[in-house]
């Protein structure tokens, strides 16, 4: 059993000027990274982009201060 989550970016380092979407997989303790990419020069767009049916949540405190939100 795994889940999968988007994690929403703003202007991550490796991309300065869009918001970025990665989606990441837990399987157990460790969440990996996939090679699904989600991009766009705003966030509304970006929102549209991802797979309709999933749940926005906060960043958490402690997150890197380039995460906006994630979805499951």
């Amino acid at each position: 059993l795994s889940l999968s989550i988007w994690t929403v970016y703003d202007k991550p380092a490796d991309f300065p000027t869009m918001f970025v979407a990665r989606r990441w997989v837990v399987v157990g303790p460790v969440p990996l990274a996939t090679d699904d990419v989600v991009f766009a020069y705003n966030l509304e767009r970006l929102r549209d982009q991802l797979p309709p049916g999933l749940v926005r949540l906060p960043p958490s405190p402690g997150d890197d201060p380039v995460i906006v939100e994630s979805w499951i």
